[in-house]
């Protein structure tokens, strides 16, 4: 077993933290960006929704032969 100096523990508290720091970072830089990504399908899935909705009642409107507003 090799005696370390209070700099050498030092060095290596500091670089364990900073690796344990980057990966917590990385962890919840994905969560964020997977959570966007959810929320963006989510809107352009409503998007597509109020569309089918509006070409449905526009269908609706001329097969009962009322006017287009």
């Amino acid at each position: 077993m090799t005696n370390l100096s209070k700099a050498e523990i030092r060095k290596d508290q500091v670089q364990d933290s900073i690796e344990a720091a980057t990966h917590a970072a990385g962890q919840v830089s994905h969560i964020v960006i997977s959570a966007v990504g959810d929320v963006v399908k989510a809107l352009g899935g409503f998007a597509t929704d109020l569309f089918e909705i509006r070409e449905a009642a526009r269908r609706a409107r001329v097969e009962h032969d009322l006017d287009e507003d």
